[in-house]
C-alpha cells in the first residue's frame, strides 16, 4: 500500500480526480532491418562460439573414448528412470526449502528493520545470524547438519539426513534472502515512513501496510534469482547420501562405469533452470518498465 507521498514529502492527490502524470512516450516502431539483423547477428555469434568449442572438443585425440563414457544414448536412456525419480525429489526439496527461506528471511529482515532500544536484542541476533551463516559455505553446513546433528539423537527431532540437510539449506539461504528483503525495505522512500507516522500508524502497522508491500515488490527479481540458485544447490544434499538426481546418477555410474547418467541429470537441471531464468528476466524487464513509467 503506497501512502501516495511525493519524493518531496508532500501528500499527493489531484483535486480534480484526474491524473497529471504524463503519458509514456510512444514506442518507436522498428524497421524490418532493425528487428531482424541484430537477431541474426546474435544467433550467428552464439552458433560461432559454440561451434568453435564443439570442434575443439571433438577434434581431441581422446574424444571417441570420452563420447562413449559421457554421451552414450543407451546408457542415458537406461539410467533416465532412476535419475528422473531422484530429480523429482530435488524439486520437492526445492519447493519446501524455498517457502522456508522466504519466510525465515522475511522475519530476519523485519527484526533488523525494527527501530528503538527495546528491539536491539532482535537486531543484534539478526546481525550475528547473518554474519555467521552467510560466511559459511553451504556445502560445509550441509555436511555438518547432515552428519553431525542426526548423531546427537535429539529427542523429538528426526534423525534423517534429508531433513537436516534441507534445514542447513534453509538456514544458509535465509541469511541471503534477509539481506535482499532489507535492501528492499531501505529502498522505500523515507517519505512513506513519515506519512505513516503522520497518520498515526505504529511501527508494525507502518511496516505491514506501507513498507513491506513496496519492499517485496522491489526485490522480486532478485528473489527469483535466489530461487534459481537454490534449485541447483539442492543437489549438494547428494553428499550426505540423499538419493536425488545426482546421487542416482552416481549410483548408476558406479554400477556400469559409464558417466552418461550424469549428463542425463545435467539435462534435467537445465530443463528446470532455463525457463526459470527466462521468467526472472521477464519479470525484471516488466519491473524496470513499471519504474520508468513511475518516473515519467
Amino acid at each position: 500500500m503506497s501512502l501516495g507521498v511525493s519524493p518531496q514529502g508532500s501528500t499527493g492527490g489531484d483535486p480534480d480526480g484526474g491524473s497529471r502524470r504524463p503519458l509514456p512516450p510512444a514506442k518507436k516502431k522498428l524497421s524490418a532491418t532493425e528487428r531482424f539483423v541484430p537477431a541474426l547477428i546474435s544467433i550467428t555469434m552464439v552458433l560461432l562460439v559454440f561451434g568453435i568449442v564443439a570442434v575443439t572438443v571433438t577434434s581431441a585425440e581422446q574424444w571417441p573414448r570420452i563420447a562413449r563414457q559421457f554421451f552414450d544414448l543407451g546408457a542415458m536412456a537406461a539410467s533416465f528412470p532412476q535419475v528422473l525419480r531422484g530429480f523429482w525429489l530435488n524439486i520437492q526439496i526445492w519447493v519446501i526449502c524455498l517457502f522456508g527461506i522466504m519466510a525465515l528471511g522475511l522475519v530476519l529482515a523485519l527484526f533488523r528493520a525494527l527501530s528503538g532500544p527495546w528491539f536491539a536484542p532482535l537486531r543484534v541476533f539478526t546481525v550475528v545470524y547473518i554474519d555467521i551463516f552467510r560466511g559459511l559455505p553451504v556445502l560445509l553446513l550441509v555436511l555438518i547438519f547432515g552428519f553431525g546433528i542426526p548423531a546427537l539423537n535429539l529427542p523429538g527431532l528426526p534423525n534423517s539426513a534429508l531433513f537436516w540437510g534441507a534445514t542447513a539449506m534453509v538456514i544458509s539461504y535465509a541469511a541471503y534472502s534477509a539481506e535482499i528483503y532489507r535492501s528492499g525495505i531501505e529502498a522505500v522512500h523515507d517519505g512513506q515512513w513519515a506519512a505513516a507516522k503522520a497518520l498515526g500508524l505504529g511501527q508494525w502497522q507502518t511496516m505491514r501496510y506501507a513498507i513491506l508491500p513496496q519492499a517485496v515488490r522491489n526485490v522480486i527479481p532478485v528473489l527469483l534469482n535466489l530461487a534459481v540458485a537454490l534449485q541447483k544447490d539442492v543437489a549438494l544434499l547428494s553428499v550426505i547420501g540423499v538419493r536425488d538426481a545426482v546421487r542416482e546418477a552416481q549410483i548408476y555410474t558406479a554400477q556400469t562405469f559409464n558417466y552418461s547418467s550424469l549428463i542425463a541429470a545435467a539435462l534435467l537441471f537445465l530443463l528446470a533452470t532455463i525457463p526459470m531464468a527466462r521468467l526472472t528476466d521477464y519479470i525484471a524487464r516488466k519491473d524496470r518498465q513499471r519504474r520508468l513509467q513511475g518516473v515519467l
